[in-house]
């Protein structure tokens, strides 16, 4: 039988559902196989750095099975969500931290659940590797691990025995891919059905908001952002915004790359894209007049680029997320 380890880290914010959804999504598995038979497959163990463990202003608590450090060896490692706006959590758990880099040199597997990553990421195996979290963490991730492949539309990564996913809920994606990865497709299609969760999501990205990436101190590159922001509806070119600014190009890519994580292209689509959402979840305009408006001319281009922001197309969008659906014109 493999061990399977669900860490339930200190600090103040720190988030309870990842914990007690793992637990319970990995305890369903196990009853499935033994329901037919068969031994379960993870010995599952919640590990703590204290005896018991408070959320929510002491409203919830948890008294895990062990103290993380009296786990030796483990197979799988499950890091919760954290609050990476909370300095202490790190500190808090340093030597957490350090039981998970031991453990993945040993052998073991690790799978972080949305801002778990940051937790997952101080350990530093995570450099140069592929990684997904919350979107609405994404720039606070870069800043913090400039080393790390962020890819924060990705909804699960897996690469080398390191597991990661997208933001909130999403998490029980996570476990339905290891409860696939360890168990196989059928037990995982039964949880997912019992739990009844959509299993085929490949994607967070229809679910981001694109914010307005400004923790950064390169006045130009603001400035730049504010025209993008104010020109909607106008049709922008990289190399006029080099000539309004009287910068270079290829220094001002590099400037606005450092600055927000995006290429001043990236930054002009998404802006762009982020107010057709809007306009298609909360307007009854077609998606014709919503095109024109973000200063798009053509509408094989403007799907295409909303496709590859939001995973879906326009009308799609608009049919998912809009009461008053209207058909493409």
């Amino acid at each position: 039988m493999k061990h399977l380890t669900i860490l339930a880290p200190i600090g103040k914010g720190n988030n309870l559902s990842s914990i007690v959804g793992a637990y319970k999504i990995f305890s369903r598995a196990n009853a499935i196989v033994q329901s037919d038979g068969l031994p379960p497959v993870f010995d599952i163990c919640v590990a703590g750095a204290s005896g018991k463990q408070d959320y929510f202003d002491g409203l919830f608590s948890i008294q895990p099975h062990t103290h993380f450090s009296t786990v030796e060896k483990t197979d799988l490692v499950i890091i919760p969500a954290v609050n990476y706006n909370n300095p202490e959590v790190f500190e808090q758990n340093k030597t957490m931290v350090e039981w998970i880099a031991q453990q993945y040199s040993y052998g073991a597997e690790v799978a972080s659940i949305c801002t778990g990553a940051f937790l997952l990421a101080a350990t530093g195996i995570l450099n140069g590797r592929k990684c997904s979290t919350h979107w609405a963490a994404q720039a606070a991730f870069r800043s913090m691990y400039p080393e790390v492949d962020l890819q924060a539309d990705f909804l699960i990564t897996d690469e080398n025995g390191i597991c990661t996913n997208g933001g909130a809920y999403s998490f029980l994606n996570l476990l339905f891919h290891l409860i696939e990865k360890y168990y196989s497709r059928p037990v995982a299609l039964l949880c997912a059905k019992i739990f009844q969760i959509d299993i085929s999501r490949q994607c967070q990205a229809e679910f981001m908001i694109f914010s307005n990436q400004k923790l950064h101190n390169d006045d130009l590159v603001k400035e730049a952002q504010v025209y993008i922001e104010s020109h909607v509806e106008e049709k922008i070119v990289v190399e006029s915004l080099c000539k309004k600014f009287a910068i270079a190009r290829r220094n001002f890519d590099r400037r606005f790359v450092r600055a927000t994580g995006n290429s001043p292209l990236e930054y002009i689509q998404r802006t762009k894209i982020e107010a057709a959402k809007r306009s298609l979840e909360q307007s009854r305009k077609t998606i014709n007049e919503i095109m024109y408006d973000c200063g798009y001319t053509d509408i094989k281009a403007f799907r295409e680029v909303f496709k590859k922001n939001t995973g879906l197309t326009p009308t799609e969008y608009k049919e998912k997320y809009s009461k008053d659906a209207v058909a493409l014109s």
